[in-house]
């Protein structure tokens, strides 16, 4: 309950139903909706996301990557000369979305591309990248984005579900100044 009480007050977070036909089943009521922990928690304990851009000529671009979820905010690296890094720069409108097809969880937002994170920041994400990617040898350092390649995701929206179409929820978000 006292996250419930936190999510109604949180600035810019508003939380239903995802619009579908309605022989999806999606209840009207909301009854059974996930709380924002859930979003938060499958972020950040996923290993690898789905990044989704659009090519210069509209058609589709997808790839999996590694990245961190820090503040409600999806960081991601790459070069920007990589096909995503070049669509990001041509059409900042991302998607992305975990690898689950039942505990599902996707992300539509923007994507844009920081050239020397700030000094806290860059010390935040080197210390999660590493937690989280130890396993694999990778630990980034700050000067690893002194020319670029590291991206922040800024969700719009977020839709999620465990049980469809029971838990089926949807979360708008205000964009952050």
């Amino acid at each position: 309950m006292a996250q419930q009480k936190q999510e109604q007050t949180r600035t810019g977070l508003r939380r239903g139903r995802p619009h579908m036909p309605k022989g999806y089943g999606v209840p009207e009521d909301d009854q059974g909706l996930l709380d924002w922990t859930h979003v938060q928690e499958r972020m950040t304990a996923a290993r690898h996301y789905w990044i989704c851009t659009s090519r210069p000529d509209g058609r589709p671009h997808a790839t999996p990557i590694w990245g961190v979820w820090v503040d409600d905010v999806l960081y991601i690296e790459g070069a920007p000369e990589t096909r995503r890094g070049r669509n990001i720069a041509a059409n900042p409108a991302v998607s992305a979305h975990l690898e689950s097809g039942e505990d599902v969880l996707i992300l539509e937002g923007e994507a844009h591309e920081i050239v020397q994170p700030d000094k806290t920041l860059a010390a935040r994400l080197v210390e999660v990248y590493g937690e989280k990617y130890a396993y694999a040898g990778y630990r980034p350092t700050p000067q690893n984005w002194d020319s670029g390649g590291l991206y922040a995701i800024q969700p719009r929206v977020v839709i999620a579900w465990t049980k469809f179409p029971q838990d089926a929820t949807r979360w708008m978000l205000d964009e952050r100044k």
